[in-house]
């Protein structure tokens, strides 16, 4: 993929507020690309922007085991739950309290 798909990624992935979370397939449909979640996750995974905050992207499930966990596993999660974001018992973040719902 070209660089221009992963700028068009971190530029959607830079509006999640704090205290909120997406996931691959949504950072994927807003970007104009609804097939690529997969992409999403390699673009997070690659990141080394510090500004750009890869840890609130997670899988459709609310999952953490994914792209950014993989390098420093439990890092995601502290820094979710840093941001006041809410885990299920199965260790999954609470789509339904914490899913960002960007407003057009």
């Amino acid at each position: 993929m070209s660089g221009w798909v992963f700028q068009a990624f971190y530029d959607i992935v830079r509006r999640i507020p704090a205290g909120r979370v997406a996931t691959y397939g949504q950072v994927a449909r807003l970007a104009g690309m609804p097939r690529c979640a997969r992409t999403v996750g390699y673009a997070m995974a690659g990141c080394q922007d510090p500004s750009i905050p890869c840890h609130r992207v997670v899988d459709r499930f609310g999952g953490t085991k994914a792209a950014f966990d993989t390098h420093a596993p439990g890092s995601q999660r502290a820094l979710l739950e840093s941001e006041g974001v809410l885990f299920r018992s199965d260790g999954t973040v609470d789509l339904e309290k914490c899913q960002w719902n960007p407003i057009y």
